[in-house]
């Protein structure tokens, strides 16, 4: 898959690790969106880790398009309904936006580093038997 220029470190140097990725889901289900700031930084990591894989990145999208559905944040879910409509495009281009955390108060199309943020969040959920 050809990709937009990576950063330094990026998404890129993890490799997509579906067991990672659905501890995050599950840990962002169990919140049940009591803790909003929490529930969109565990959709951000699910991105990250994701964004790779089209399944995995377009139900990150779909989880976030949720969450702002239920927090009726108008901005964010037009921003994600794009981006579902973008996933299938990106992945057949091969133009994905490495390190993006896939929300919509950034570009959908802007090459990021990932944060020391999600990069923790998305390490301890790789290392930790019981996330």
């Amino acid at each position: 898959m050809t990709t937009m220029a990576t950063p330094i470190e990026s998404v890129a140097t993890v490799a997509f690790d579906a067991h990672t990725f659905e501890r995050l889901s599950q840990a962002y289900q169990r919140l049940d969106h009591h803790d909003v700031a929490q529930a969109w930084h565990l959709l951000e990591a699910m991105h990250v880790l994701g964004q790779t894989r089209l399944l995995p990145h377009a139900r990150s999208h779909w989880c976030m398009l949720g969450l702002a559905w239920r927090t009726r944040d108008r901005s964010e879910l037009s921003g994600q309904f794009l981006r579902l409509l973008l996933v299938p495009l990106g992945h057949l281009l091969g133009r994905l936006p490495l390190g993006n955390p896939g929300r919509a108060n950034i570009s959908a199309f802007q090459l990021m580093k990932v944060t020391p943020k999600l990069w923790a969040t998305i390490r301890q959920f790789q290392s930790s038997p019981d996330s």
